[in-house]
């Protein structure tokens, strides 16, 4: 036997691994395979295939591994219970960027499913490794090991801070200084996912000088990157006042503005989130976004889109709201009650609806001239038959009722008040006929009207307990008035007229 035939055995051999390993990637992709490839036992098969001398076939079987990985948790489990992980990795730093891409890809569709799967890519080694990709000089290496610590990351503080303490932060700020526009997006992700769990986290990040970057991307034209970008400045700012103001005075505003107006629904979305988050926290942050044409700019957001998009630009005008007079005022003035109104009619998610109810409280609940604002919009009897539909959800009946309760004892606009008389249940009642109880002592047209639009006759119908809070108010409205006409609008009495017509002798 000659020399080129038992080559020829090699090179058979060779091929043939390449071709599986080749045809096992192919068919990975398909989802309607995977559970014939589990059944035939793959994952064992393509261990040894990892260590190949041949650089090709390692890199097909670490696509073959992650398409596998990907697709589900069982998979990605059997994997991790193969003993996979560190032949994965061993000698990472070494290979080509093929197959380093391909490796990062692998850790990444495990890390994805849980938190335990993640803290097994940790327990391997792997973020030292990711690590050192993050310092390699292919964009596409780079990419590649930022997202799959982003998808570690994302899970749990522990697992944030295992990603922190392997010194990834500082190599994901440089990242986001790089010109590909991918490397830019997923660093800018994956910080937003570190930054996500606790003030120290996000500490950590800012020690590292991203907002500074951060800030100036927010005019990125690439609209992926600035989802990425005002996510990772919210995931900052939301942890305390002092992390919010650092992201203010990285000169945000106007800029943020823009993308209020954005093509992108989830650029208008995160820029929405960033601004609440920083209006939350102080009267004075709050102020500040009002003073650079913030609430307007919310305002006009609300109300050209639809859906989860509109959500934090209602709970921003909530929270300005809450935090002063002044600030509601201007929420008002910026006309931010119509587009809640319209929120509570358009919507069809409760939990959307329940947060234009708690906004519109708390712009209600100062004085009775920001109720009045809030009772003219026609908002009152809405938020009442919310709050009477069997179909709404307990968070919503409880948000409502809350609202209707916080406007309602402000308001002393008695017409808005009237029609609720006839519909509102004995919770909502007490307060508008407390509210009543306060008004019409002062006010003798009030009077006047309260009788003819039949508000008196239906307080006469009210059964209250005697001695509770609203048997008080109705004793407070009857002494408003003489007591032939208490007795004329109280039930049962022209039953008493007549059986006194029918007794009565008449006088010849």
């Amino acid at each position: 036997m000659s020399q080129r035939q038992v080559l020829q055995v090699f090179e058979q051999y060779q091929r043939s691994r390449s071709q599986f390993a080749q045809a096992v990637a192919d068919l990975a992709a398909r989802p309607q395979t995977i559970d014939a490839l589990r059944t035939a036992g793959v994952v064992c098969l393509l261990r040894p295939l990892l260590l190949d001398v041949v650089p090709s076939i390692r890199q097909t079987t670490a696509l073959a591994l992650g398409r596998l990985a990907d697709y589900d948790m069982e998979m990605a489990e059997a994997i991790v219970k193969a003993g996979i992980l560190p032949q994965l990795i061993c000698s990472l730093p070494e290979e080509n960027r093929y197959y380093k891409k391909t490796a990062a890809f692998v850790l990444r569709a495990i890390a994805k499913h849980s938190p335990q799967l993640a803290q097994a890519v940790v327990q391997c080694g792997a973020l030292e490794m990711l690590v050192i990709c993050l310092e390699d000089f292919d964009p596409g290496v780079k990419e590649g090991a930022s997202w799959a610590l982003g998808y570690i990351a994302r899970h749990s503080p522990e697992l944030s801070q295992a990603v922190v303490d392997a010194g990834a932060v500082p190599l994901l700020v440089l990242c986001i200084q790089e010109p590909e526009i991918a490397v830019k997006r997923i660093a800018a992700s994956t910080l937003s996912d570190i930054s996500k769990h606790s003030p120290e986290l996000a500490q950590r990040v800012v020690d590292a000088g991203a907002i500074a970057y951060l800030a100036q991307m927010i005019l990125n034209p690439d609209a992926k990157v600035k989802r990425q970008v005002l996510s990772a400045l919210s995931q900052i700012a939301k942890h305390s006042v002092d992390l919010a103001e650092l992201v203010v005075e990285a000169e945000i505003f106007p800029v943020v503005l823009t993308c209020l107006k954005d093509s992108d629904e989830y650029v208008k979305k995160n820029g929405a989130t960033l601004i609440r988050e920083i209006a939350k926290h102080t009267p004075e942050l709050s102020q500040f976004i009002v003073n650079s044409g913030g609430v307007a700019a919310v305002v006009d957001c609300i109300g050209s889109c639809r859906g989860t998009v509109r959500l934090p630009g209602i709970m921003t005008l909530g929270y300005v709201a809450a935090h002063s007079e002044d600030l509601s005022m201007a929420v008002i003035v910026s006309k931010g009650i119509p587009p809640l109104c319209a929120s509570l009619i358009e919507e069809h998610e409760d939990h959307i609806k329940a947060a234009a109810a708690w906004a519109l409280g708390q712009i209600g609940r100062h004085t009775a001239e920001h109720a009045r604002h809030v009772a003219v919009a026609n908002a009152l009897p809405t938020l009442l038959d919310i709050f009477v539909d069997t179909h709404s959800s307990e968070d919503l009946k409880m948000k409502t009722k809350k609202a209707l309760k916080n406007i309602l004892q402000k308001c002393t606009y008695l017409p808005a008040l009237e029609p609720l008389l006839h519909e509102a249940p004995p919770t909502i009642m007490k307060h508008i006929i407390g509210q009543f109880s306060k008004v019409l002592p002062h006010d003798s047209k009030a009077r006047r009207l309260f009788v003819t639009t039949g508000g008196l006759k239906k307080v006469q119908e009210i059964q209250a307990e005697p001695g509770s809070l609203l048997q008080e108010y109705i004793n407070t409205i009857n002494n408003c008035y003489p007591e032939e006409i208490i007795r004329y609008y109280t039930p049962g009495y022209s039953e008493i007229l007549l059986e006194r017509v029918e007794n009565y002798q008449p006088v010849l």
